[in-house]
């Protein structure tokens, strides 16, 4: 990918811009993580093989999270819990996720781009691009540090609850995931607010 965006904030006088995006919104299960990423634009090698976490196989996503890790000015992850989720909402979590993310950074980026969540804001000047993850080569790092550690989570969970099976389908509604369900029942780490699981709450 290439920083054509970042490029125009720099020429703005923005010299340290975050990207965020979210991993896990559409799974039933476990908590929605998200990243956030200052890049060196001085190290751009990496950038061409930068792109949408989605569109990436999971061993490319495990060998590029350790390159942005190591070239980044700075990163982190924040979350939201599955309770968090049935509390507040999906959408709320969210939000909640994302500004974690951003509190948790060691440097205070002076500019903010996310990939597009309805009403989120931010007290940074930001901007929310749709399918910023494709577009922005900060969104697409932050893109694919948040699904790697929520997959590695959900490799954890396997471990505690492994009838569930996560280590395959990382909690999203697969067939192999809803036979689980229709079996077991859920267990504590589903989002009891959504519908499939709700619905086999015994």
């Amino acid at each position: 990918m290439n920083y054509d965006y970042e490029q125009n904030l720099i020429s703005q006088g923005y010299n340290i811009i975050c990207g965020i995006d979210e991993a896990g919104r559409g799974s039933l299960a476990g908590p929605l993580v998200a990243g956030a990423v200052v890049l060196d634009f001085e190290k751009q090698d990496l950038f061409e093989k930068l792109n949408d976490s989605k569109l990436l196989s999971g061993k490319k996503r495990e060998e590029l999270c350790p390159l942005i890790i190591d070239q980044a000015l700075a990163w982190s992850i924040g979350l939201a819990t599955n309770e968090e989720i049935d509390k507040h909402g999906l959408a709320f979590a969210n939000k909640i996720a994302m500004k974690r993310a951003w509190k948790h950074l060691s440097i205070k980026p002076d500019f903010i781009v996310s990939d597009y969540l309805a009403k989120l804001s931010f007290e940074t000047p930001f901007e929310l691009v749709i399918k910023g993850d494709r577009k922005i080569v900060s969104v697409a790092a932050a893109s694919i540090i948040a699904k790697v550690f929520r997959d590695r989570m959900m490799l954890a969970y396997h471990n505690k609850y492994p009838t569930y099976c996560f280590d395959v389908h990382k909690g999203y509604g697969t067939e192999l995931h809803m036979d689980r369900l229709k079996i077991l029942g859920p267990c504590e780490i589903h989002r009891k607010s959504f519908g499939p699981v709700r619905a086999r709450l015994f």
